[in-house]
């Protein structure tokens, strides 16, 4: 970085549009069309109504509240003024542009949940390009966490670990510890709460279950009782 500094401001950007200096898509935010735009613009008149005490805020797995999870979220979060603002293939970048554009205003909940980054890691379905590095969704989550405290300053964040995915002994299950290590850091211990429950949903020989996750990345009603009961002591605590 101190090399690039030293270049001629024309130079440096030139370098930069040759892709010299690759940009990190995870903290480029941007939209999506179709279904995905109307959810977004459904939870912004939501958040303009106001009301919401508990954010969650994340992928398809925190959709899925309003699915599998949905009797489980009926008494443990709808009495507590809570909001499911999950959209299914979301990325860090997803999440940015949304916080950008509309669906944080107006609200200010006491604690917001946050579950994103599992659709960054992996590989692009029609040309099988790496989506993003591990320190590329790292520092995409991480731009989350800091968009969420510049909008919503008063509301603490209860920032969950990655859960686990896929076989045992996958690539993805080691990528992830790395991921959650350094996501652990952003813990400050005061507005800003870490809590890692993925050992919840395994086996003791560190298999998934397809009772808990069927596809071995998407929740069973099994599974949301068990992401509730781990979450409570630290979300209970965060409410007061």
């Amino acid at each position: 970085m101190k090399e690039i500094l030293r270049l001629p401001a024309i130079l440096a950007i030139a370098l930069s549009t040759c892709g010299v200096f690759a940009q990190n898509s995870a903290v480029q935010p941007v939209s999506k069309e179709g279904k995905w735009l109307e959810r977004h613009e459904s939870l912004t008149a939501q958040a303009q109504q106001g009301g919401i005490d508990l954010l969650f805020l994340g992928d398809s797995i925190t959709y899925g509240w309003q699915t599998e999870g949905q009797a489980v979220w009926q008494e443990r979060y709808a009495p507590r003024h809570a909001a499911n603002f999950g959209i299914g293939g979301d990325r860090t970048q997803h999440i940015l542009w949304r916080i950008q554009n509309g669906e944080l205003d107006g609200i200010k909940p006491k604690v917001v949940v946050l579950k994103i980054g599992t659709n960054n890691r992996g590989q692009e379905k029609d040309t099988g390009k790496v989506r993003n590095t591990t320190p590329e969704v790292i520092e995409g989550v991480t731009a989350v966490v800091k968009a969420l405290r510049a909008k919503l300053p008063n509301s603490k964040i209860l920032l969950l670990a990655i859960f686990p995915r896929g076989e045992k002994g996958e690539p993805s299950r080691e990528q992830l510890l790395v991921i959650n290590s350094a996501l652990a850091k952003l813990d400050n211990g005061k507005r800003v709460k870490f809590l890692d429950i993925g050992s919840k949903f395994l086996e003791p020989d560190g298999t998934l279950s397809k009772a808990i996750m069927p596809d071995l990345i998407h929740l069973s009603k099994k599974g949301y009782q068990i992401w509730a009961d781990a979450m409570e002591p630290t979300l209970a605590a965060m409410l007061k």
